[in-house]
């Protein structure tokens, strides 16, 4: 018994061969039943585990050589209520901790279906997008075995918007093949349809919201707009207390403005001493070396030091367009092989982050400021719209300095603080950014953001170089990677050193 027993998988559904012997064991206390005919080795973890870890060879333990397909095949997990979908020659639903199988008769494998774990076989993504044409209905409390017609439209969308048209055009191909050899002529032309429709190329109804923005030529990301839609409630539910923008001398603002300039473009590695910079925007001394940088800086400080253009704030979609291309030529002025002013022909990332596709760029800021206009303060608009312009990312470049510009325009707008990120703190902001645009966490973007402002708010902006040695007091102007290393922070002005 022991060497029959060995030989068995984790889990494993028994037959007339093992019946005796299984038996045995489980009066032995060897193995444990948690379904009918299904037995398992485990005797500790819980048996909707058990059959999550082996659920593939338990399914061929029931239903050798099935072929799994309708939503399974598209999904390839079972469905929100452990559906697993399969086409067998007989069979009836099996319940099993957590999972059902639900076998139905139709055609066996064919040509273009592939060999899967076990035995089994998983139809081909042609096969199963013509099995989830055919409408169904939930019944006995299980979901349908085929996917809504909203759906496929979603997938369908998704294909083209990463892949591409020729990639849908390849599929449709592969779809009409499997149609003529088994007999899915009506469901093909359903598809055919379809994916016309989504390439502008026929005429058919369409309800995902992601696929009827497309046909109307305004597509989007919804990845993107699932993270606007959380940074949307996080600000929603938890806004900071409004933080009403000191009142400061022409001098001071000017200030001010000079170091929100500098050290937004310092986040971006665009690196001078204060002295240069102040050289290049108070006294148009531009080093012969790097005049490119220096227009950057010059850029960013025509836009931020202008009161009447930093009131400018978009009522609507084209205005958004309007503002971000006009600020974004500013600021790029001095790199014509950048585009200033014309949003990117090309796709961009930074690290593992890839932005927003070109073709998305305004559809998805069109989706994203739908939202950000129904923030009610200025700090929660400011807040959405950098996020918004940081994550479309709409330029080749200067894209970080763009958004940052958005953001105060709107605290400024509404009489608020601005919001300095002095390059001590830019891991900090940079840190932030990443966690929603990866993980979807927004409230360390609020904190960072708030904290950003209550310490513009502080910090007294009298001259330039009264500000300079205030702002190295503070640890402003440290490496972040060296002010960590050697335990120093950003100091709130009136804390005492070393706190």
């Amino acid at each position: 018994m022991s060497r029959i027993l060995d030989a068995l998988p984790e889990a494993f559904v028994s037959d007339a061969s093992t019946s005796s012997v299984v038996s045995r064991a489980v009066a032995a206390g060897r193995i444990r039943k948690i379904a009918s005919r299904l037995y398992t080795r485990n005797l500790t973890d819980p048996p909707e585990a058990v059959v999550r870890q082996n659920l593939w060879p338990i399914v061929a333990g029931y239903f050798p050589g099935g072929l799994i397909a309708d939503r399974t095949a598209l999904e390839n997990v079972p469905a929100s209520d452990g559906s697993v979908c399969l086409v067998t020659a007989r069979g009836r639903n099996v319940r099993l901790p957590g999972i059902t199988l639900r076998p139905r008769r139709g055609a066996g494998p064919l040509s273009s279906d592939r060999p899967f774990l076990s035995g089994l076989f998983l139809a081909s993504t042609a096969r199963a997008y013509l099995e989830n044409m055919r409408p169904t209905r939930a019944r006995g409390g299980l979901v349908r075995r085929t996917l809504s017609r909203v759906e496929l439209e979603e997938r369908l969308e998704t294909l083209l918007r990463r892949s591409g048209a020729p990639e849908l055009g390849r599929l449709r191909d592969e779809v009409r093949a499997v149609a003529a050899e088994a007999g899915f002529e009506e469901e093909a032309a359903s598809f055919d349809a379809l994916a016309g429709a989504l390439l502008g190329a026929r005429e058919a109804a369409l309800s995902a919201p992601a696929a009827v923005a497309r046909r109307r030529g305004r597509p989007y990301d919804p990845e993107r707009l699932a993270l606007f839609e959380k940074l949307f409630v996080a600000l929603r539910n938890s806004p900071p207390s409004p933080r009403l923008a000191v009142r400061r001398s022409a001098e001071s603002l000017r200030t001010l403005a000079f170091f929100e300039a500098y050290f937004s473009n310092f986040i971006e590695g665009t690196e001078f001493e204060v002295d240069e910079a102040a050289d290049i925007v108070f006294r148009g001394v531009v080093p012969r070396r790097r005049p490119e940088d220096a227009h950057d800086v010059l850029g960013t400080w025509r836009i931020v030091s202008d009161n009447r253009e930093m009131r400018r704030t978009p009522s609507h979609q084209r205005a958004l367009e309007d503002l971000l291309r006009t600020r974004h030529a500013a600021i790029m002025a001095g790199r014509p092989d950048r585009d200033p002013g014309q949003f990117k022909e090309i796709s961009n990332r930074a690290g593992q982050t890839v932005f927003v596709a070109p073709d998305l760029v305004r559809g998805t800021l069109e989706k994203g400021f739908d939202l950000a206009r129904s923030l009610e303060t200025p700090f929660q608009r400011a807040a959405f719209v950098q996020l918004l312009v940081s994550e479309v990312h709409p330029f080749a470049d200067g894209n970080g300095r763009t958004a940052r510009i958005m953001m105060n325009a709107e605290l400024v707008a509404g009489g608020e603080e601005r919001i300095v990120i002095p390059t001590v703190y830019r891991d900090s902001y940079l840190s932030a950014l990443r966690a929603v645009s990866r993980n979807g966490i927004c409230e360390p973007l609020i904190r960072m953001l708030d904290y950003a402002q209550r310490w513009t708010a502080a910090v007294d902006w009298r001259s330039v170089p009264e500000t300079a040695e205030q702002l190295a007091a503070l640890n402003a102007f440290l490496d972040p990677s060296e002010a960590e290393a050697e335990g120093r922070r950003l100091r709130m002005p009136g804390d005492e050193p070393g706190r």
